[in-house]
């Protein structure tokens, strides 16, 4: 049980819920952490939306992902596919390190600062959101 409630908090941590329009001046591009600080996420154009690179993590952050069959935690593309909604919510495949899986879900930009992910591991069962915070700006 442990595992599953770590599980959906990394799901969370990469994922989003409800949505507004995203707010002016708000970009989903930069570099975020978790609430735990124990990963950084650059997120980037890519394709015709965003990915998600590691670009810090933990010593316990990337014990956990080796433990569950990642070797290299940094550098890794986490958020896969995002493409942003009409109402402002980009939505994607988050790939969780821990349990070697790929989930959906999608983020939200709550203002140039924070960004709320939520997940849920099947069809809005099991569900839990965060508010994860940026570190940095995207880099042109």
């Amino acid at each position: 049980m442990l595992r599953l409630l770590l599980v959906l908090s990394t799901v969370a941590s990469l994922l989003a819920g409800p949505a507004l329009a995203q707010p002016a001046g708000a970009s989903i591009f930069g570099v975020w952490r978790n609430p735990k600080d124990s990963v950084h996420v650059d997120v980037r154009p890519c394709g015709k939306g965003a990915c998600g690179f590691v670009v810090w993590a933990s010593a316990k952050a990337q014990a956990d992902a080796r433990e569950g069959g990642t070797q290299n935690l940094v550098g890794l593309e986490l958020f896969r596919n995002l493409v942003e909604q009409p109402d402002g919510r980009w939505r994607g495949k988050v790939f969780v390190p821990d349990l070697n899986a790929t989930f959906s879900g999608s983020a939200e930009v709550l203002d140039a600062g924070r960004l709320r992910a939520r997940g849920c591991l099947i069809a809005n069962i099991a569900c839990k959101s965060q508010i994860w915070t940026r570190v940095a700006p995207a880099v042109d």
